[in-house]
């Protein structure tokens, strides 16, 4: 262990420890020695404001109630900034910090951390969780002020950041172009789970409705994440295609839920889908397991290509097959654990459900088999950890490491 051994991660976009990614690049830190200490919001079931989990310190700060618009935003992210610029004092005075590790969206956290790096010489992580200039196109469909301001954002918190992690070869490419950061100081570290929370429970038959399949969907649920594409496609699947043995399950929520809920029943489609709303623990992984397969419907956007989605890493860690849109990081993700449809077809996209739950039950298993081997084999966290410490050693000794011996693999 080097000498900056106490880390302050910042993280706005959900609460720790809900926030898997962050939560096991907390808890791989503290077990390899540092002292962790997190900001980050309430939600989701985590509502003190201070408290101490595996031996990490966590700060927590209120949010305004979410709202999908740029006022909206605005004011979210304002009165996040300035919770954390307070609770990274109190931070500084009871634990200190010798590391900010900054994890977007927003990419103004950089303006906590350029206070912390200039007046007390700390150093700086960008932890790249979301491109917030595509985000915001996906979302409005226009290159405005607001757009040009996320890109001046994000150019400020390279230029702050010491070294930066990026999710995906994407992100990588980003970090080395518009980010200008040189390859030594930009690590691949994928969001792949911890397989050992991950585990296959009894399918449990109340989730089908009485019918005979099941396909499900975990996520957030905003705008860039197609799902209005999917409840079109069951309306397709029920009404063009004459198919009611399918039931389908929409575990997770977001800012447009209720717009979802909403255009369900203007497509008369409420008697085939459930709303969950967000599940963890085993109950989340019970519904996950009594899925014959999931689906991601993502649409293709700047945004979208260029993500790698949580919720296909954990459909494979839980052996299920899938169902997305041909995406360039959904496809190098699972490979020959899913099927492809034409980007935005919900037709072609509805097709590719129906044929893979007509598929025999033993070609849907070993697509799932096949993604759960190559979360072992290469993308779980236990193969990520490892390049998390890469980061933070090469932040320790200020040496020329590789990106090509730490980056991640396809």
């Amino acid at each position: 262990m080097g000498l900056l051994n106490r880390v302050l991660i910042i993280v706005e976009n959900l609460p720790v420890p809900f926030d898997r990614r962050v939560w096991m690049e907390a808890t791989t830190l503290q077990k390899a020695g540092y002292q962790v200490s997190v900001i980050c919001p309430t939600g989701n079931g985590f509502e003190d404001e201070y408290e101490v989990i595996e031996g990490v310190h966590i700060y927590r700060h209120p949010l305004p109630t979410e709202v999908s618009s740029v006022t909206g935003y605005l004011r979210e992210y304002s009165w996040a900034v300035n919770w954390e610029f307070r609770l990274a004092q109190r931070v500084w005075k009871e634990r200190g910090f010798d590391i900010v590790h900054i994890c977007n969206p927003p990419d103004l956290l950089f303006l906590v951390a350029a206070w912390y790096k200039l007046f007390h010489g700390v150093k700086v992580i960008f932890d790249h969780h979301d491109l917030s200039p595509e985000m915001y196109e996906a979302k409005y469909q226009r290159h405005d002020i607001f757009y040009h301001g996320l890109r001046l954002a994000e150019r400020l918190t390279y230029l702050t950041a010491d070294l930066a992690i990026a999710t995906n070869e994407s992100h990588r490419t980003v970090a080395l172009t518009r980010g200008h950061k040189q390859p030594e100081e930009v690590f691949i570290v994928r969001s792949g789970p911890d397989l050992s929370r991950f585990r296959m429970m009894t399918p449990n038959p109340i989730y089908r409705n009485n019918r005979t399949y099941l396909v499900g969907y975990a996520g957030v649920m905003g705008e860039p994440e197609g799902i209005d594409y999917l409840l079109k496609a069951i309306q397709y699947i029920v009404y063009e295609k004459q198919r009611q043995d399918s039931h389908f399950m929409l575990i997770g929520s977001g800012p447009v839920i209720e717009k979802l809920k909403a255009l369900s029943q203007e497509l008369k489609i409420t008697d085939f889908v459930e709303f969950t709303g967000f599940q963890t623990g085993d109950a989340f992984l019970e519904r996950l397991s009594s899925c014959d397969m999931c689906v991601e419907p993502s649409p293709t956007s700047s945004y979208n290509e260029n993500c790698t989605m949580n919720k296909i890493l954990e459909y494979m860690a839980m052996a299920k097959p899938i169902v997305q849109f041909d995406l360039r990081e959904g496809r190098r993700s699972a490979e020959a654990a899913s099927v492809y449809a034409k980007p935005n077809d919900f037709l072609e996209f509805a097709d590719k459900i129906l044929a893979m739950l007509d598929a025999p039950a033993e070609q849907r298993e070993q697509m799932g088999r096949d993604g759960r081997r190559r979360m072992e084999d290469m993308l779980e966290w236990r193969h990520q950890a490892p390049k998390l410490l890469a980061a933070y050693e090469a932040l320790q000794t200020k040496g020329v490491v590789s990106s090509a011996v730490f980056g991640g693999s396809r």
